[in-house]
């Protein structure tokens, strides 16, 4: 078996409507990335609306029940053991936001975490999500480790967006949106990238369409690879994919042994 073989490839990215992107080259961008499990938030989709030609994937879908909004994708070339929608919470799987796979060694938990919202209106539902996830991955946890992976919309430090100081309560930068994440964290979860590139600066994986963000990178680190620490020792490669266009935001992508 050569080195390749014996690692497994995942991509997460939000595409901010799929249509869009597919009108901008997805199937090219997919190709190319050549992910095992590629991840999507954001599709923007309802059933029926896209057909996808991607062979050897399998296409599992979570499509919100507002029209235009929200949903999630995984495609995937290994066969899961077992796939769900939602987290089984009524208040939380109306808007398609989270999909787990249940793989031999690991479950894949692809979730597009709500937006806090102008002068954070949506802050209170916001930090009952998050409970409510830690929760979920901790009881998937008593059987095996687990990868969540999307957009989760928190930059967690200061080093995680360009300019901290004027966003600070702002929507996915609040003192309270941060805490989440530190005590998710603190629950025995790991941030790939920071654990490969803990001091990293410029490193974003969202840039707003207005004030020229992109081209400048005045961007945010909001989408994510997190893993149970006993996956630590699998841990190969963590990157973002700058350099991938057709959303507001890019892929990023985790490298595992299997």
């Amino acid at each position: 078996m050569d080195e390749e073989d014996d690692k497994v490839k995942l991509i997460s990215w939000n595409v901010n409507g799929l249509r869009a992107v597919v009108g901008k080259g997805f199937v090219d961008i997919f190709n190319a990335l050549d992910a095992d499990v590629f991840c999507l938030q954001e599709t923007k989709l309802q059933a029926g609306q896209i057909e996808l030609d991607l062979p050897g994937y399998e296409q599992y879908w979570n499509y919100a029940e507002r029209k235009g909004y929200s949903g999630t994708a995984v495609f995937t070339r290994i066969k899961p053991l077992n796939v769900t929608y939602g987290m089984g919470i009524e208040a939380h799987d109306t808007e398609g936001r989270m999909i787990t796979l249940e793989y031999e060694t690991f479950y894949l938990i692809n979730v597009y975490t709500p937006n806090s919202k102008d002068e954070l209106a949506r802050l209170p539902y916001r930090m009952e999500w998050e409970d409510d996830v830690r929760a979920y991955l901790k009881k998937l946890e008593q059987t095996k480790p687990v990868v969540l992976c999307g957009d989760l919309n928190v930059a967690h430090e200061e080093i995680d967006l360009k300019n901290p100081k004027t966003n600070r309560k702002n929507a996915g930068f609040s003192d309270e949106e941060r805490a989440k994440m530190t005590e998710l964290l603190s629950a025995g979860f790991i941030d790939t990238f920071r654990y490969f590139y803990p001091d990293k600066t410029g490193e974003y994986s969202w840039w707003s369409y207005r004030f020229n963000a992109r081209k400048n990178n005045a961007g945010w680190r909001i989408d994510y690879f997190i893993v149970s620490e006993a996956l630590k020792d699998r841990l190969v490669s963590a990157s973002i994919h700058q350099e991938i266009f057709g959303s507001d935001h890019c892929p990023v992508e985790l490298e595992l042994k299997e």
